[in-house]
């Protein structure tokens, strides 16, 4: 047990720790007061080799070389081509090698589609799943096959975005907290800029999404009360045109910031106002190159950076554990915490 927990605690300190530029200052850490701490014995290796990608799929496996029975473990995303979601598999790939005896499969559909994603929880289980990492497209479009999963057995893990589906646990950010910090450091911003009033635009990806929808909420509380109005919410859906016509159609009407509750909003919206020559004020979420390049030249203020790693990593950690039968709860949460970064803090 000693063991696994050292890897743990490893695991959350890395996940704190900022790659790339140097740190020219600390940056807000928003972190919860319990972290967890879960119970396993850790063996054995994992050699990692990656598949060819589909047209509709890329598929990446581990397959185990430690002593012992192998488990077979699957990663299923919204997408594949999000460095979001390369970094939740990259967690996974970590803990697999660490725990050895685990056959890891990483799958998605090619878009943001609860039907896509279905057949993916359909596939993973007649390829014989025993548990599956999910982000859920939806809060309730993809639980018929989560439970056509769960008669089979497969155990049932949320990272980042969990449906209404019962689970063994959700990794993810405490979404709406880290809306109210986005908010937080707008307002510092706009403050800074001497503004007090005005309309802020709010893009999502889509209606449905529901980390991105909490994150929403998050932040539109937080303006209650001020002078500041949010406009309706415009969403991508998987066509970053949209977001663009909308930085313009906000400038237009004279928007003193934009807010993006993920990272391909975030990075529409950045694109749209550096190729406007504007220096409109914007804070987003996720930390992609694309994203922290935005922030680098100043073209967005803020980013919401998140711990995907950390979800791959004890999301893995635990769906081996729910198999073998040492985590047997149900439907707990962890929060996997916020940092702010901000060009001061790169």
């Amino acid at each position: 047990m000693y063991q696994l927990q050292k890897i743990i605690g490893l695991s959350l300190a890395a996940g704190l720790l900022l790659t790339g530029c140097g740190q020219a200052g600390d940056p807000e850490i928003i972190m919860p007061d319990t972290p967890m701490q879960p119970s396993a014995a850790v063996s054995g290796g994992v050699e990692v080799e990656a598949a060819a990608a589909g047209e509709a799929q890329t598929e990446q496996t581990a397959q185990a070389s430690g002593s012992g029975e192998a488990h077979t473990v699957y990663l299923i995303t919204m997408d594949l081509a999000d460095s979001y979601w390369q970094s939740i598999d990259k967690g996974c790939r970590q803990a697999a090698e660490e725990l050895g005896n685990i056959t890891y499969k990483w799958i998605g559909p090619d878009t943001h589609d609860d039907a896509l994603q279905s057949a993916c929880i359909d596939q993973a289980v007649s390829e014989g799943a025993e548990a599956i990492l999910i982000a859920a497209n939806s809060a309730e479009g993809v639980n018929g096959s989560l439970q056509a999963a769960a008669d089979a057995g497969c155990k049932i893990v949320y990272v980042d975005s969990a449906a209404s589906f019962d689970c063994v646990t959700a990794l993810a950010t405490d979404n709406e907290a880290a809306g109210k910090t986005a908010a937080d450091s707008m307002k510092t911003a706009l403050a800074e800029r001497g503004i007090t009033s005005g309309t802020i635009g709010v893009m999502g990806v889509t209606q449905d999404t529901a980390s991105c929808v909490a994150r929403e909420t998050g932040f539109r509380a937080a303006f209650e009360g001020t002078d500041f109005v949010l406009a309706d919410t415009v969403y991508m859906m998987d066509d970053a045109g949209n977001i663009k016509n909308a930085v313009a159609a906000g400038q237009g009407q004279g928007y003193v910031a934009y807010f993006g509750t993920n990272e391909g909003t975030s990075v529409a919206i950045g694109e749209a106002v550096k190729e406007s020559g504007r220096e409109d004020l914007v804070v987003g979420f996720d930390t992609s190159d694309a994203m922290l390049a935005l922030i680098a030249d100043g073209t967005a203020y803020a980013t919401m950076q998140q711990n995907p790693e950390r979800m791959g990593h004890d999301g893995m950690v635990i769906a081996v554990q729910a198999i073998e039968g040492t985590y047997t709860d149900t439907n707990t949460k962890t929060d996997t915490g916020v940092t702010v970064i901000t060009a001061d803090s790169m």
